[in-house]
């Protein structure tokens, strides 16, 4: 029997990557379709009532018309593409969690969704090693002088030289797959980990209030939720030592970024690093385009080669579990 797939990815996670691991993981005869969406060239927004979609429900609608089961990162899984496609079944979504598809409304169609837990964690680990670095060090201001042509010897001064990892304690906040390999690279170069995180009992698991008076840095790797929402705020930016360094490459709903800008411009925080944020794209005129000593990537710290290949992966996996009738590894529907 023939199962028609359509394999509706993007730039990053592109369809070459989705068929191929179609074609390895699933058994039998697969008809696939693709549909190319814009992402990342175009960004990401709410569509409907889901968030971080590529606005493309009326393409989808028209590419999933026979289909069964659908493999993708962007594409929005809305009450409106789901009343239009009675055929579909799965809905597997390659990325850490299935915020683009209305998960209540695919349970009411009998659509079950998954998603690829862990795809980034390597990358986004790696990335917040070297925002936490490039912060400490001053690399990307420095190299802006060198490339102005101008050389700062004040750079070497004592005021303005940051700390070492070696010796110091680094606070993550948050310790599923990524703040666990933040940790073992940590505990390579010689520092001291805390962690705080609800959800597990570890060595070195200590309240909030300690791990921020303790750390000479802290990274955030908490799951936005309504319970973390906002939880690193002025206050809590206050209790960490003056001259610490603040990373953030979890969600921007973490981070009061106003208290942020506050602490780096009153010489409170040494310095900061930011992957993501409240409002993305940035706005014009934010402050967090001229506060000094932050440094800025703009969403990318779970983008690698290896990302997108695990992620279609993943998400093939699940449809080969499907087709051979077994239950699905990462269901996120009821």
């Amino acid at each position: 029997m023939t199962i028609r797939v359509l394999a509706a990815g993007d730039h990053f996670v592109q369809n070459r990557l989705l068929v191929d691991a179609l074609r390895r993981e699933v058994p039998g005869e697969v008809d696939i379709r693709e549909l190319t969406l814009p992402w990342p060239v175009e960004p990401f927004g709410r569509v409907g009532e889901v968030d971080e979609a590529s606005d493309v429900e009326e393409e989808l609608i028209e590419a999933l018309r026979g289909v069964e089961v659908c493999v993708t990162q962007m594409a929005p899984l809305t009450k409106r593409v789901l009343d239009a496609s009675p055929d579909l079944r799965l809905f597997c979504v390659s990325r850490g969690g299935p915020v683009n598809a209305n998960l209540e409304a695919a349970a009411r169609a009998g659509v079950a969704v998954t998603y690829a837990p862990g795809r980034n964690a390597v990358a986004t680990a790696e990335h917040t090693l070297a925002m936490l670095l490039a912060a400490t060090r001053r690399i990307p201001q420095t190299h802006a002088d060198l490339a102005g042509g101008v050389w700062r010897g004040d750079y070497y001064t004592y005021d303005r030289v940051g700390p070492e990892l070696e010796g110091n304690t680094v606070g993550l906040v948050g310790y599923g797959a990524i703040g666990r390999r933040v940790a073992r690279m940590l505990e390579g170069f010689g520092a001291t980990v805390l962690v705080h995180d609800p959800y597990v009992d570890v060595p070195g698991k200590v309240p909030l209030d300690e791990l921020l008076g303790r750390s000479s840095f802290v990274s955030l790797h908490a799951r936005a939720t309504p319970e973390t929402a906002g939880m690193i705020g002025a206050a809590e930016i206050a209790a960490m030592p003056r001259g610490s360094v603040l990373v953030n490459c979890a969600r921007g709903a973490l981070l009061d970024y106003d208290a942020v800008c506050d602490a780096l411009e009153s010489g409170h925080l040494f310095g900061a690093a930011m992957d993501v944020f409240p409002e993305e794209p940035i706005p014009p005129g934010s402050r967090l385009l001229t506060t000094p000593n932050l440094i800025m990537t703009p969403h990318l710290a779970g983008a690698s080669k290896q990302t997108a290949m695990k992620a279609a992966s993943i998400v093939a996996a699940d449809v080969a579990r499907y087709v051979r009738g077994e239950p699905l590894a990462h269901v996120a529907t009821p």
